[in-house]
């Protein structure tokens, strides 16, 4: 009896909020709460495209609005205990977020200050007796969270050239183009491909379960986390082509964040790939929409493994003097390369050759899981296949 009276003084709460923005709308007080709350509205329709588009030409025309909103928008999903305006709130947050970057900085304040709660998001629905909606908002409270974050731009190759497989800078002053530093590899293997993979979980965690897979607003709100999923994959699709092909630049540290980067896209890779055929299944989105999830079967990371251990060896043996000196104290502040209990040269074949020849050998077999070998051959000789590298042609006259 009592969550029945909380639902309905919810209930009449909202459209009191509601009512009294499209009067004050009508007497022509139209600021940015007004907007909020109409496009926050307790009903079924979707958020409206049309109070994006004012909210986006109010930031235009006054910069000093985005602290407005947030204050606004922070106070609406705090204080809000109803699941449908709770979405539209974290909808409102996602679509800005991606078409207006000096929004960012002013709720990120408001976060730092408690203002706005997104993780852990205390949420919980006073409007249905289901706890399948509470679970949804609390998982897309994440992933807009973490958005919040993220520091990598979603055209992640701007300022860069491929020329015959190798990336470049920018043109300097003199007109000439100078390879990839050292430097922004790492960058992009400490900084840039966690991120992306971390916002991909998040996308993942989205999945809706019971009632809540049903309704009208999430399967709404699960077209734009779908779209973000496929759009942060494409974005790690092309960073870690970049750092597979620049991979004998770096240092002995860098290769084995880079591993451990290629191991976890082995997995994840599967999970985003059941999360998307589910999202199929239940029409969310088109079915020419969902790309093509690159498989990364074990072998080849274990050939990857044994190729950059032996690689390191050779020039730990080779190499005397300084470098030598150098990359032997990496050597013993970081050990060798993961080893496979109970494994030896012996039982893994030789190394990463015969390695690689069996991966292309029970390539036929693998087929039928999905996955297709392809060949990665940046430096001129064959080195572990890699399903994120694909070979630029180059026409010859």
């Amino acid at each position: 009896m009592q969550r029945r009276i909380r639902r309905a003084l919810n209930c009449m709460r909202e459209r009191t909020c509601v009512s009294y923005a499209k009067i004050a709308t009508m007497g022509g007080i139209c600021d940015v709460d007004h907007i909020i709350t109409k496009a926050t509205s307790h009903d079924d329709f979707p958020l409206a495209e049309r109070y994006i588009h004012d909210l986006l030409k109010i930031f235009s025309l006054s910069p000093s609005s985005h602290s407005s909103f947030s204050l606004a928008i922070s106070r609406r999903f705090r204080n809000t205990r109803s699941w449908r305006v709770a979405l539209k709130c974290l909808l409102l947050l996602h679509r800005l977020l991606r078409s207006c970057p000096g929004l960012r900085d002013h709720l990120l304040w408001a976060r730092t200050n408690t203002m706005l709660t997104l993780y852990p998001c205390n949420f919980r629905d006073c409007t249905s007796a289901s706890d399948d909606y509470t679970a949804f908002i609390r998982s897309y409270a994440r992933l807009v969270d973490e958005s919040l974050d993220c520091i990598v731009d979603v055209d992640t190759n701007k300022g860069q050239h491929h020329h015959h497989g190798v990336y470049y800078d920018d043109d300097d002053d003199d007109g000439n183009k100078s390879p990839m530093k050292a430097r922004d590899l790492e960058r992009r293997i400490l900084q840039v491909l966690p991120q992306l993979q971390s916002l991909i979980d998040r996308a993942v965690e989205c999945w809706p379960t019971g009632v809540a897979s049903r309704s009208f607003l999430v399967r709404s709100a699960m077209k734009h986390v779908i779209r973000d999923s496929i759009t942060r994959y494409a974005a790690f699709r092309r960073e870690i082509e970049v750092v597979l092909e620049n991979l004998i630049q770096l240092p002995h540290r860098s290769c084995v964040a880079a591993l451990g980067v290629y191991r976890r896209a082995a997995a994840q890779a599967e999970e985003l790939g059941g999360f998307h055929e589910w999202c199929k299944n239940m029409g969310y989105c088109g079915s020419y929409e969902y790309p093509l999830i690159d498989r990364i079967p074990e072998i080849q990371i274990r050939a990857l493994e044994t190729f950059l251990d032996g690689m390191w060896r050779q020039l730990t043996t080779d190499h005397d003097g300084e470098r030598g000196d150098v990359i032997e104290d990496e050597r013993e502040v970081e050990p060798l390369l993961i080893k496979w209990e109970d494994e030896d040269e012996e039982s893994t074949g030789g190394g990463w050759e015969d390695l690689l020849e069996a991966s292309i050998s029970s390539n036929a077999n693998a087929s039928r899981n999905g996955w297709e070998m392809e060949v990665y051959n940046p430096y001129g000789f064959q080195t572990p296949p890699n399903p994120f590298y694909h070979p630029t042609r180059i026409l010859i006259i």
